[in-house]
């Protein structure tokens, strides 16, 4: 049957129906529309809503995360802060103790075992030197008031005398300090981490810091020569977590890459114009 007289057919049993039969039909069809269009209408408010529900908990979600971040962050600052006091007044207050006792009794001793008591005091005394030194980089306040590349060549100077055949700070650029000072102990902090995993697992000979200022970002590479790791079955460890939770606590970049045999290499990247504040 051909479209004409299918149109046709229709054509002629609508004729034949009442005009109350043409209204009620009409009228059915008024409804149908006005149903489908509010099942619509709802249907897209529902949505709305329900996506707004997910944006409101991803993003309670996303602060919660922020907020727990700092938390831990602000706890363990806190608790770096107290064994760099520690290691300061008491360890240290024994070690200078000693360094003395043996520096008078190197006096009252005969010349046979003199060399080698004099071997026993340099020990104590170069000891005494990396409690301190070690004490000062755990202590935030000490790091802000000598700076940022300083802290960090002191670091590299102390890794350098236990481990390292080379350990150095290369610096590119006009140096711009960190307006918010606690995203400058952050960033210290990241790659402190960073040399604590190279001390204990890399056996690297080398240690270089890189750093790279432009007109908007500070772009950080620290890399070992070390025996590197896979990165896909590596066992994430609290001290990686940690620095990627850091990283994202002050929106700055964060990219960690190793191979077997050919070392690690930690890249950050942090923009000056970061506003990103926390209590």
């Amino acid at each position: 049957m051909s479209n004409q007289l299918f149109v046709y057919i229709i054509f002629q049993e609508l004729k034949k129906t009442t005009a109350a039969e043409r209204y009620l039909l009409i009228y059915m069809i008024g409804v149908l529309v006005i149903v489908t269009s509010l099942i619509i209408l709802f249907f897209i408010i529902f949505q709305k809503r329900k996506n707004k529900l997910l944006l409101d908990k991803i993003k309670q979600q996303q602060a919660f995360d922020a907020e727990l971040s700092n938390a831990q962050t602000e706890i363990q600052e806190q608790t770096l802060k107290n064994i760099g006091w520690e290691l300061h007044d008491n360890v240290g207050q024994m070690l200078a103790a000693a360094s003395m006792q043996m520096n008078i009794l190197k006096t009252m001793i005969g010349d046979d075992i003199k060399e080698n008591f004099s071997e026993a005091a340099s020990t104590v005394k170069e000891s005494l030197k990396e409690v301190r030194m070690l004490s000062r980089s755990l202590n935030n306040e000490v790091i802000l008031n000598i700076g940022f590349e300083q802290s960090i060549e002191n670091e590299l100077n102390r890794l350098k005398k236990m481990k390292f055949s080379t350990a150095k700070l290369l610096v590119k650029g006009e140096i711009i300090p960190f307006e918010n000072k606690k995203h400058e102990i952050i960033v210290f902090r990241i790659l402190q981490e960073f040399f604590s995993n190279t001390v204990k697992y890399s056996e690297a000979k080398n240690l270089i810091v890189k750093l790279d200022y432009s007109n908007n970002y500070l772009n950080i590479i620290a890399s070992d020569d070390g025996k590197g790791f896979d990165m896909d079955s590596v066992k994430k460890g609290s001290g990686l977590l940690n620095m990627k939770s850091r990283a994202e606590l002050i929106n700055t970049t964060y990219n960690l890459t190793s191979k077997v045999g050919e070392g690690t290499k930690l890249e950050l990247k942090y923009p000056f114009n970061n506003k990103t504040e926390f209590s």
